[in-house]
């Protein structure tokens, strides 16, 4: 077991530079083993989940290598060329890989798949896509709505469907499903979440509509995939840590470069500049698609405030960092809408309400909403990560802003997206101030 070693009180200065975006780039190797042909992905993260899904597609046949300066080199095959004997198909912890994985197998005539992952991933929602594919006349089996899903590739229906959540991975679950099986898709959600899939596939020319009431559809004739030559943009939940992080320390302020700055990704960025937080951003440019800048934070005093309706979507991975910024604003924060935390890793509502209030933190919660009262001082304690890597991450930056000393337990979890997290925190805040702990 990992645990990691915080003083409280650390000024945060320099440059924090994150992973790369690892919903772009799970869909970016996806798009290169579909593709006819060598891609070559850069700025791949090292982090398990997008690991999963290089693994998943190397037991499918596709040839996946790495150079030596880093760049990932993905030798594509078609839709056809996917072995259809796959066996068992081990998604790890990765939510993404699996949701998105069940889609596009769906459609490929011949697949025998099943998608397993660890008691984490056992434990999530995949009722969610079962019942999309089913209604496709997919051929899939579920654990009473849970993994393992087993799956028989064949020919699918087109699909009008309106998802009860707005979620991108039911979204392009559904699209890859329909490409795969070469039939027209017609998706609604609630509110817009990420759009990653829907830029990489108008980049290979495919056509994509929406109406402006929530409704996007997808048109075949889908054209053979070309391979990919592309960077992936910095992380921006990742980023999300670093900016609060930024807004709560004295000092001169945190560079984080290369960030991914995508309008369905910046719900964060947001609700921290509607606390109060001074985040910039500059160096604007596009990468493969996606728009990216700079950002510049410097501290801020902070306010709490209500935090509600389409911005949720876009930020839902950050609440729990955002959490931390509430505990130490003005007044109290009210995050709704946000019962999609209890499904993650982790009830991510249950063990943030848990840890800061270790913290003298006051919490509190309900089914689909978090109240956090901002607390004049916080006190250092043992915290647990509960296996979710955005809690270990997000109680390592409360843990500077602590009384004394305070160790967060079983870290080894921000290896799921971040596993150069601790290393990159100690490089603007000291290395005397973070460390590994020991007994």
């Amino acid at each position: 077991m990992v645990a990691w070693s915080i003083r409280g009180g650390a000024q945060a200065t320099g440059v924090a530079r994150v992973p790369g975006d690892k919903s772009i780039a799970h869909r970016a190797v996806m798009f290169a083993a579909l593709a006819e042909g060598r891609s070559i992905l850069r700025g791949i993260p090292r982090g398990e989940d997008v690991w999963s899904t290089i693994g998943v597609f190397r037991t499918l046949g596709i040839a996946i290598s790495e150079t030596s300066d880093g760049a990932i080199v993905v030798e594509g095959r078609g839709i056809a060329g996917l072995e259809k004997d796959a066996g068992v198909l081990d998604c790890g912890n990765s939510g993404t890989t699996m949701r998105l994985l069940a889609g596009l197998l769906a459609g490929v005539d011949g697949m025998q798949a099943t998608l397993v992952g660890d008691h984490s991933l056992s434990a999530r929602p995949m009722g969610r896509i079962e019942k999309p594919l089913t209604q496709m006349a997919a051929t899939i089996r579920s654990a009473e709505g849970t993994a393992p899903l087993s799956i028989e590739g064949g020919a699918l229906l087109p699909i009008e469907y309106r998802s009860p959540v707005a979620s991108a991975q039911v979204k392009s679950c559904v699209l890859f499903a329909g490409l795969t099986s070469g039939v027209s898709v017609r998706v609604h959600e609630p509110s817009l979440s990420r759009d990653h899939s829907e830029r990489m596939l108008r980049g290979q020319g495919i056509q994509l509509t929406t109406d402006g009431e929530g409704w996007l559809q997808m048109t075949p004739p889908y054209c053979p995939f070309t391979p990919l030559e592309m960077e992936i943009p910095g992380d921006c939940s990742s980023a999300a840590f670093f900016a609060v992080l930024g807004a709560l320390s004295a000092g001169a302020g945190l560079r984080i470069p290369g960030v991914g700055v995508n309008p369905t990704r910046t719900g964060a960025l947001e609700i921290l500049r509607r606390m109060g937080a001074r985040v910039t951003e500059s160096n604007h440019r596009d990468v493969a698609g996606e728009p990216v800048a700079d950002l510049w934070v410097e501290a801020s005093p902070l306010r709490g405030l209500v935090v509600e309706g389409e911005v949720v979507p876009r930020a839902i991975d950050e609440i729990p960092i955002l959490a931390v910024a509430a505990s130490c604003a003005v007044g109290k924060t009210v995050f709704k809408d946000v019962g999609e935390l209890r499904v993650k890793e982790t009830d991510r509502i249950a063990a943030m309400a848990t840890e800061l209030r270790k913290m003298g933190v006051k919490v509190e919660e309900t089914a689909d909403t978090m109240t956090v009262w901002g607390a004049e001082s916080l006190r250092g304690a043992d915290f647990e990560s509960h296996g979710d890597h955005r809690i270990a991450m997000a109680m390592a930056v409360a843990a500077l802003q602590a009384d004394g000393k305070s160790r967060v337990l079983e870290a080894e979890a921000a290896a799921i997206s971040f596993p150069e997290f601790v290393e990159v925190l100690g490089g603007v805040v000291g290395e005397d101030c973070v460390g590994f702990a020991t007994d």
